[in-house]
């Protein structure tokens, strides 16, 4: 049995590195420090290795010894209870496609354990408890994985970009969720995305990462001060700026792709035996 934490939700990652079974590179040398309560963007072109970080975080893969510690504890070893991994295949999980009913999932997950969470996240998510799963949209099949997800309380929450299916308005009242949960009790979210609708003002920490490192790390407020305080010409927020200028130079930096020796990982999208992306298989995919 998973046991509970008993440290405050701190995420410690040391010197980490990880190579996959053909030996190339997924994460090398990263080293970051994410206190209790922090929300944490974790940012990066694709095949930065963010989900291949995500997953060792979240105990999903073996990192060398000593590297990472959740809550004081290492998440492979110990399998923490209160790390919520909520990633690529989790959403393409084919239940939730079958004719069955909104509130057969909700139970299936605790919600009648915890109806008042469970109550929230319906009303926020704009959920119809008569929704039939067969029969509804990608966005409304998210919301309702979404509340399954996070219906138990956790203490550390790790996202791989689970918003896209989402739309403007459920995705900021989401966000200010997830933000009031950090503000009211203790726990810790790290989030990888790019989508930045509705971030300006969300994240205590900056991530960066490029070919499997992580290039700079800091607090939001220290990032953001490299950047001018009025709006650019784009219209974009300060985030936006600073993260375009660092995706720009990730590409100056990388140059040709078929020069880089960093192994993608994300989920392969697979229907009724059609592959859509030809991600590859699920030992090493392909990252978003």
């Amino acid at each position: 049995m998973p046991s509970k934490p008993s440290k405050p939700p701190r995420v410690l990652v040391n010197d980490l590195s990880y190579t996959f079974p053909d030996y190339s590179t997924g994460v090398r040398n990263i080293t970051l420090d994410l206190p209790p309560r922090s929300r944490t963007l974790l940012i990066g072109a694709n095949g930065a290795g963010k989900t291949t970080l995500l997953r060792l975080l979240a105990g999903k893969r073996l990192a060398p010894s000593d590297a990472i510690s959740i809550c004081g504890v290492d998440p492979f070893k110990e399998g923490l209870e209160g790390v919520t991994y909520l990633g690529l295949e989790w959403v393409l999980n084919p239940i939730v496609r079958n004719d069955i009913a909104v509130t057969e999932l909700l139970r299936s997950v605790g919600g009648d354990a915890y109806p008042d969470r469970r109550d929230e996240l319906v009303e926020l998510l704009d959920i119809d408890i008569n929704w039939r799963m067969h029969a509804v949209s990608d966005g409304e099949r998210r919301r309702v994985q979404l509340a399954m997800g996070l219906i138990r309380p956790w203490t550390v929450l790790l996202l791989d970009e689970i918003t896209v299916d989402l739309d403007v308005l459920s995705r900021a009242q989401f966000l200010g969720w997830l933000k009031g949960e950090t503000e009211s009790r203790e726990c810790t979210i790290v989030y990888a995305t790019h989508i930045l609708d509705n971030l300006a003002g969300w994240p205590t920490h900056l991530v960066h990462m490029h070919l499997g490192t992580v290039r700079e790390w800091d607090t939001a407020d220290n990032m953001l001060k490299t950047i001018d305080g009025t709006v650019g010409p784009s219209g974009n927020s300060r985030l936006g700026e600073l993260v375009l200028g660092w995706l720009k130079q990730d590409i100056k930096d990388r140059g040709p792709r078929s020069q880089v020796n960093i192994s993608p990982e994300g989920k392969t999208y697979g229907f009724g035996g059609i592959k859509i992306g030809g991600y590859g298989d699920e030992s090493k995919q392909s990252e978003t």
